[in-house]
């Protein structure tokens, strides 16, 4: 049985007489670009898998941080800045209520962080006080106080659990959208 015409992977022309089912090139000098693309490809999953393993725990926490705050935006873009309540035009923040310098382990916390405005988070250093009448309205009395008793305990993420968030937030992320 002779095989079926087939598009060459490399040109698109019509292989005009396949000698096997197997065959997807319609010369060798497009076997060999076919062949070529494979072998740079492997490189390139070969150096993303080699860059991922000797990444540092701090750039971990940088790719998650980004990941966590494109997330917080999304999911609170219809809500409006948590301290002073105007409508988010343009750009906006994911902005902290405990700072990461001082509660690191709050860091990743989705009842620490609340879409900010620009003017709230950067220029008014948060605006903690409008931020902290605001916060319990927001996500409850209960877990605001939850809150407010986790501040303090360690949570040193390791790569691999930060490495789950990165994907956890990700399809979340997508999920909004």
């Amino acid at each position: 049985m002779k095989p079926r015409k087939r598009k060459c992977k490399n040109c698109g022309e019509w292989i005009e007489s396949p000698r096997s089912s197997l065959q997807s090139a319609c010369s060798a000098r497009c076997a060999l670009a076919i062949n070529k693309a494979k072998a740079e490809k492997k490189r390139r999953e070969e150096t993303r898998q080699m860059r991922k393993e000797l990444m540092p725990h701090r750039e971990w926490l940088n790719l998650l941080q980004k990941v966590f705050n494109t997330y917080i935006r999304k999911r609170d873009k219809a809500k409006g800045c948590i301290s002073c309540g105007r409508v988010f035009h343009g750009k906006y923040d994911a902005g902290h209520f405990f700072s990461v310098g001082s509660h690191p382990e709050l860091r990743f916390d989705e009842d620490n962080v609340f879409g900010q405005c620009v003017y709230c988070n950067r220029d008014k250093h948060g605006n903690l006080i409008e931020y902290a009448e605001r916060l319990p309205q927001r996500i409850g009395e209960y877990r605001y106080k939850a809150l407010k008793a986790r501040r303090g305990q360690n949570n040193k993420l390791s790569i691999p659990e930060i490495e789950r968030m990165i994907e956890e937030y990700r399809a979340k992320t997508k999920a909004l959208s």
